[in-house]
């Protein structure tokens, strides 16, 4: 029977009532396909996901699918979210066999857990001829299909194989300038990001370029992010309404975006335009970042001070059926009525128009002028456009309450909420809501509360006062580096110790000698069909590279050679490789904390945290902050404090200058 009322995973509830025999990912169920010897099917995909919803509705909700499902195998479903490390071992071996991935993915195993057939999404016809063609040739045939899972295997195995650097690297930056100028060939000058569709966001390549922009003093390339920036702040991929990005756009203009909101993208959001507001003093991005902080705060902050993950693409519409976008977009007659007599001015900035419309008589808003711009051709002042457009967005929000909301994906990960908490935490660093620091701070206490065991170990999602699956890495580096940026707004040390427990056990349970590099699942848990070394940037950064750039920082604050060994191995290992700089662009960013414009400053004296308040209002990517109002436990500020002064210490490469009480000088020097 399908056993998946037994789980908490939202997504897999919604296969609870699905005729097929679906069973969750656990020791039984891979028991019983061993016991059978039957084939299993392994099904992935997540709550938010709208073609798995497609096929659901399609196939699994189907008496005929489930017939054949039921008879010959044993049927698995997995929430990719819950369990990323499954879905990354058969999403590579889909790729092997198909050249391509997604969700909903969909594999057959042998009852050892060895792949042998997959792709995404199957019509139902497709599904059920692939499944009795593959159980025809494995009761009349099997040992093709054990040759042919063979072979698949060892491509997986030689996919998870790093090559390794041994020889000493002076870390030489002239890679950067040409793998930067080959990237230049793929951006999109018209709306930004890259030249194709569908256009994923990417925030790890633009923190990447916006540092390299700054470092280097390439006003080009700070205006290519400039412009992805605004044109994705302008397009239907950002509700404008309320706040919140959707997880990606379809089109080449960041217009029409595939509906589901992800806590992870919304984070790492926050964080880039936190940065870019730094650096350009861009109004439209303050706008961004405190509508998105607004959003999550309204809709997925819990009572606890956790995080929700995701809200679905699909939503109700008017006549109570399932469709994607069905809660954001709009119809002309919509607005004409909502609007009325500023519906003309309205559609001007909002182009519904040809330039907006999607389909079947919806809009999708979105800008293609600043209203600098429009205020001009208009004959408006600027502040009467500006406070017009907020009493639309307040009209519409209103409207749209009134709609059935898209589905709430309600368990909580831990990786996405360390990810959130810093996107609040870099939100304060430069607008200086105290609000946005009291909610970073709740979120850590309750990552340490709820999700921080007695044993050392993170565990992975929270659901209903329940903490379950042992973390991954993603958990431990996100988590790590969340702490650290706590530390950088509070100068608490209790966080900077909290990240080094961590670390620590992190290398006692996924550090690979071997490898060099750390595996994405405990060596405490049960070892799948292959291992599993994240490496390669993608809509989040590798863990492997989050951890890279966590090592780092830590070696310099407690003064740790093995720290900053590991880092720079793994630096050497993954630089020469690089091919395509957009899948390793965290690596980069990492690359460019060895690069002489790198800086400590200690801000050490009673006067600390008033200092480090206007210290963080700049963008400086290339200095790492440190200080204390009181004696330091931190080995890099042992013996600092004053009691009677605030000194400032400008370190670089283990070299310090003398201590110095001129804030100004300071600010100069560390200035590029």
């Amino acid at each position: 029977m399908n056993e998946l009322h037994l789980e908490t995973s939202p997504y897999l509830l919604q296969h609870a009532n699905n005729p097929v025999y679906w069973k969750a990912w656990n020791a039984t169920a891979l028991a019983l396909a061993q016991k059978e010897s039957k084939l299993i099917i392994v099904s992935i995909g997540y709550s938010a996901c709208h073609w798995c919803h497609v096929m659901e509705h399609e196939s699994f909700e189907d008496s005929e699918v489930a017939a054949t499902m039921n008879a010959h195998f044993i049927s698995i479903k997995i929430d990719r979210e819950e369990r990323p490390d499954i879905d990354a071992v058969y999403m590579k071996a889909v790729q092997i066999m198909t050249g391509q991935g997604g969700w909903p993915m969909n594999v057959v195993t042998l009852p050892d857990g060895r792949p042998i057939w997959g792709g995404t999404y199957f019509r139902k016809d497709d599904w059920i001829n692939s499944l009795e063609r593959l159980q025809e040739i494995y009761t009349k045939n099997p040992e093709t299909i054990r040759d042919y899972a063979e072979k698949l295997d060892e491509g997986l195995q030689s996919l998870s194989v790093i090559s390794k650097n041994d020889s000493e690297s002076d870390f030489n930056f002239e890679i950067l300038e040409k793998l930067v100028e080959k990237w230049e060939r793929s951006f999109d000058w018209d709306y930004g990001g890259m030249a194709r569709a569908p256009k994923f966001m990417m925030p790890v390549n633009y923190e990447f370029l916006l540092r390299y922009g700054y470092q280097t003093k390439n006003q080009k390339v700070l205006d290519f992010v400039n412009l992805t920036l605004t044109k994705m702040a302008y397009g239907g991929l950002f509700d404008t309404i309320d706040g919140g990005f959707s997880r990606y756009s379809v089109d080449m203009k960041w217009h029409v975006p595939h509906f589901e909101k992800m806590l992870y993208d919304n984070g790492q959001l926050v964080s880039l335009y936190a940065n870019a507001y730094k650096l350009t003093g861009n109004k439209l991005y303050k706008e961004v970042i405190e509508k998105t902080l607004n959003f999550v705060e309204k809709e997925w902050l819990t009572k606890q001070g956790s995080f929700y993950s995701a809200l679905d693409a699909d939503s109700l519409n008017v006549e109570n059926h399932l469709e994607e976008g069905a809660f954001y977009v709009w119809t002309k007659d919509e607005l004409t009525s909502f609007l009325q007599e500023d519906f003309d001015l309205f559609s001007t900035i909002f182009n519904v128009n040809e330039f907006g419309f999607w389909e079947h008589q919806n809009y999708v808003l979105i800008q293609n002028q600043s209203l600098d711009e429009i205020a001009k051709q208009q004959n408006f002042s600027l502040e009467t456009l500006e406070q017009k457009k907020k009493k639309w967005e307040q009209i519409l929000y209103r409207e749209r309450e009134k709609r059935s909301k898209p589905r709430l994906d309600d368990k909580c990960l831990t990786s996405w909420n360390a990810i959130m908490l810093k996107g609040f935490v870099e939100a304060y660093k430069t607008i200086g809501n105290k609000n946005y620091l009291k909610i970073a701070l709740q979120n850590a206490d309750f990552i340490i509360k709820n999700i921080w065991s007695p044993e050392g170990n993170l565990k992975h999602s929270y659901k209903d006062g329940k903490a379950t699956v042992n973390g991954f890495l993603e958990d431990y580096a996100h988590v790590i580096q969340a702490f650290i940026s706590l530390y950088e707004v509070t100068f608490d040390e209790n966080w900077l110790h909290n990240a080094k427990q961590l670390m620590d056990y992190t290398f006692d349970n996924f550090y690979d000698e071997k490898a060099q590099f750390f595996s994405f699942t405990s060596i405490q848990d049960e070892a799948l069909i292959t291992n599993h070394f994240e490496v390669e940037d993608n809509v989040i950064p590798a863990s492997n590279s989050i951890i890279a750039d966590a090592l780092f920082r830590l070696s310099i604050y407690f003064e740790n050679s093995y720290y900053e060994k590991i880092c720079q191995q793994m630096v050497q290992n993954i630089v020469p490789t690089v091919d395509y700089p957009s899948a390793f662009s965290n690596w980069l960013n990492v690359l460019l904390h060895f690069s002489e414009q790198n800086k400590e400053l200690a801000i050490c004296g009673s006067g600390a945290l008033d200092y480090l308040e206007i210290v963080n209002q700049n963008y400086q990517p290339n200095i790492i902050i440190a200080g204390h109002s009181s004696v330091s436990t931190i080995p890099f500020l042992r013996n600092r404090f004053s009691e009677n002064e605030t000194l400032f210490y400008l370190c670089q490469n283990k070299r310090c200058q003398k201590p110095k009480d001129d804030f100004e000088e300071i600010r100069q020097e560390i200035l590029i």
